[in-house]
């Protein structure tokens, strides 16, 4: 596996990489990141081989508040036209799919805490679609949707979200849920977040987040899984 150049795009600071780090310095490849909660910039586009978009509480559709959103999309969209490898997280998912056209808005349900996602019917058609072979418990944090892009093939569904994620090509790889959450990064959602919940059939408690340690695991092992292929693709 050659490697490669990513950058990451950071739009909080309590939400980094996850266990896409350990997974990348392994490989050998050479991580760089613009924290644009920070004001800084974005990287040109030959700057990079791999762009990896993050999470965060804002809205796809929130530009007027964080005006980065509308030049990070544009990115987005460079990227994947210029056949860069491209994986957007939860935000960065819905900020993809908006970069290819479709529509973002709220769901009107949140799903927070651990469930699974499924297979979605279909899958197949993607290089990405066998990766998730059955039903598995996931980190979720989410309250926005997004109709799937043209072109893309969706890869799962849960139970309140039929959009968790979609392939675009064989370098593009949009993820609505958190394989990538480590236990640290949930304990800083749970910190951050969890005092203001509403525990109910979609939505955990911190408590009920931070017992979820036998899940980290499988997840992690989708997760890396997607990684290689996006590597070599």
């Amino acid at each position: 596996m050659p490697a490669l150049r990513i950058h990451w795009l950071q739009h909080v600071a309590f939400e980094g990489l996850g266990y896409i780090e350990p997974w990348a310095l392994h490989h050998g490849h050479a991580l760089s990141r613009s924290r644009l909660h920070a004001g800084e910039t974005l990287p040109t586009l030959e700057a990079f081989d791999w762009l990896i978009v993050m999470g965060g509480p804002m809205g796809v559709y929130e530009a007027d508040q964080h005006p980065f959103i509308t030049a990070e999309m544009d990115l987005i969209r460079a990227a994947i036209d210029a056949g860069k490898r491209v994986l957007g997280i939860c935000l960065g998912a819905q900020l993809m799919a908006a970069a290819l056209g479709a529509r973002v808005y709220p769901s009107g349900q949140q799903e927070i805490g651990w469930f699974a996602v499924e297979p979605a019917p279909g899958c197949a058609a993607s290089p990405f679609g066998d990766a998730l072979s059955g039903p598995l418990t996931v980190f979720h944090w989410h309250g926005d949707t997004f109709d799937l892009p043209a072109g893309a093939v969706r890869l799962a569904h849960s139970r309140v979200c039929t959009q968790q994620g979609f392939g675009y090509g064989a370098r593009a790889l949009a993820l609505q849920f958190h394989p990538e959450m480590d236990p640290t990064g949930v304990a800083a959602l749970a910190n951050e977040f969890g005092a203001r919940l509403r525990p109910g059939a979609s939505v955990h408690s911190a408590d009920q987040m931070l017992a979820g340690q036998a899940h980290f695991g499988p997840a992690r092992r989708l997760l890396e899984a997607w990684l290689d292929r996006l590597a070599a693709g």
